[in-house]
C-alpha cells in the first residue's frame, strides 16, 4: 500500500467459523477494501494466510495481520492488528486496534480503531452493545471503524456520527448451506 493511498473504509474480518465462505467473500469485495486476517486457531495459519494474501494482492486489497508488527513484516502484510505496544517498526505499517469500551479507547495508538460491538452479533451472542449514540461519542476525533452487526445501510447512518468506515465478518461472508 502506498502511503498517499487513503485507508480503506470497508474491512472484512476473517474468522475460522466463516472460513468456508472466505474466498468467495474476498472475490466480491471491491478493489481497495481491507482484510484483517485473524484465524487465530487455525493449525495451518500461515498457509491459509498465504492463500488469502494471493487473492488480496490480485484484487488490490489492503491486508492486515492480527499479531505483532514483527510478524506482520515477516509475513509481508500491509499492517498489524492488535494492541501491541511496539509503535516503531522497520517499515511503515498500518496499525489497527480493537476497542470495546471508553477506557480502551483512551490509550490506544492506531491508524484505525475498530470499535465494537455496535449492534447484536453472532461473534458476541447476548453481549452488551454500544449502540449508535455511544459509538458517536467515542468515535469523535479518531478514524473509527464500526464493527458488530454492521451492514452498508447501518454504516450510511453512522457516518453522521463519525464512523470512518465499517467492518464485518458475517455481513460480508456468504452463508453456506450445510
Amino acid at each position: 500500500m502506498r502511503r498517499r493511498q487513503p485507508l480503506p473504509t470497508l474491512w472484512l474480518m476473517t474468522d475460522e467459523r466463516a472460513d468456508a465462505g472466505l474466498d468467495a467473500a474476498l472475490k466480491r469485495l471491491p478493489r481497495g477494501a481491507g482484510v484483517i486476517f485473524r484465524h487465530y486457531a487455525t493449525a495451518e495459519r500461515r498457509a491459509r494466510y498465504e492463500q488469502v494474501r494471493r487473492i488480496a494482492r490480485a484484487r488490490g486489497m489492503v491486508l492486515v495481520l492480527a499479531g505483532s508488527p514483527r510478524l506482520a513484516i515477516a509475513w509481508k502484510a500491509d499492517g498489524a492488528h492488535g494492541r501491541s505496544r511496539h509503535v516503531r517498526a522497520a517499515r511503515r505499517l498500518i496499525r489497527t486496534a480493537p476497542v470495546h469500551g471508553r477506557r480502551e479507547m483512551l490509550g490506544v495508538k492506531a491508524d484505525l480503531v475498530l470499535l465494537s460491538p455496535l449492534f447484536p452479533t453472532r461473534s458476541h451472542p447476548g453481549g452488551r452493545t454500544l449502540g449508535p449514540v455511544r459509538f458517536g461519542m467515542m468515535a469523535k476525533g479518531r478514524r473509527t471503524i464500526a464493527l458488530g452487526g454492521m451492514t452498508e445501510g447501518r454504516f450510511r447512518r453512522l457516518r453522521r456520527l463519525g464512523a470512518y468506515g465499517w467492518a464485518a465478518i458475517d455481513g460480508l461472508t456468504p452463508r453456506l448451506r450445510t
